[in-house]
């Protein structure tokens, strides 16, 4: 249903607002350069600061735009099982064509609570959910035995794993077959997470480089190992980069290098500091992606 290189979408603002037109460019550029599917309001595009208006703004823009050309995922984590419900319902209704859903940060719920929170969303709605597994930032992990349980809930249908533990990916290859989607949400892993049976990748680095995220997807697909190889060593470095200070903060200075937006954050978050701004300009240059 989901698969390849899937966009982990900033949110452009401007004054605090955020900026529909360069939104709108963003969108209609990622799919020209070969995305497969986008995700809107993810913790890449500061969703825990954005209102539920403006994630509903976010979504309905997402989905007009795109218009079907690609699949349109909407980010819909809360701290708590109710408010996640309610943002899940509201992207249905709105016409996104999946949810992803990160575990809620800061509480750490137990496993059988996480099962719960994951089944009560489930039942709340007949999209497809993709079980959002990012310890380093929720103090949280959804085990592996978690998964198993989950994926028996008929549209809870895949995990992005925002881990290093390749592992983990074999092991759940082998027990739910080739059906349950598994996606890397670690660029710096995305290749390796391939050969370790995964499908793709929700991306951040895609934000950026969507072509050559894009094209190192289908070279695994196709088995092209000589380009694939390329590809995995030419996004090493900005791969890299883009994860020198909190994510999103590189990746939204990256995007404006490119002329699609304005730097800026929402706060607690601010721009990256000069070091960062000169390695990721010499990042881009090397890639041919800035003058």
């Amino acid at each position: 249903m989901f698969k390849g290189s899937i966009v982990a979408l900033i949110t452009p603002f401007v004054h605090d607002q955020i900026d529909e037109p360069a939104f709108v460019k963003l969108l209609n550029w990622q799919i020209q350069e070969g995305t497969d599917a986008i995700v809107v309001c993810g913790s890449t595009g500061e969703s825990l600061t954005t209102s539920m208006a403006e994630q509903a703004r976010l979504i309905e823009l997402g989905v007009t735009t795109v218009n079907k050309r690609v699949p349109v995922i909407a980010g819909t984590a809360a701290i708590d099982t109710a408010q996640t419900v309610r943002l899940s319902q509201q992207a249905e209704h709105l016409g996104a064509d999946g949810l992803l859903i990160v575990t809620p940060p800061y509480i750490k719920p137990s496993q059988e609570a996480l099962y719960q929170h994951y089944k009560a969303v489930a039942k709340s709605t007949s999209l497809p959910i993709i079980l959002y597994n990012n310890p380093s930032r929720a103090a949280i992990e959804i085990e592996l035995d978690t998964v198993e349980r989950l994926s028996l809930i008929k549209n809870i249908i895949g995990l992005k794993d925002a881990t290093p533990l390749l592992d983990r990916t074999t092991h759940l290859r082998r027990s739910l077959g080739k059906d349950f989607l598994l996606m890397s949400g670690e660029d710096a892993t995305a290749a390796s997470y391939l050969a370790q049976g995964g499908d793709g990748c929700i991306s951040v680095t895609a934000n950026v480089a969507p072509r050559l995220c894009s094209e190192l997807q289908k070279a695994w697909a196709s088995r092209d190992l000589d380009k694939f190889a390329k590809i995995r060593d030419q996004l090493h470095p900005l791969n890299k980069s883009l994860f020198i200070e909190t994510n999103p903060c590189p990746v939204k200075y990256a995007v404006s290098l490119l002329g699609f937006c304005q730097p800026e954050l929402r706060a607690p978050l601010l721009t990256v500091n000069e070091n960062t701004r000169e390695k990721l300009l010499s990042t881009m240059k090397e890639l041919g992606l800035v003058a």
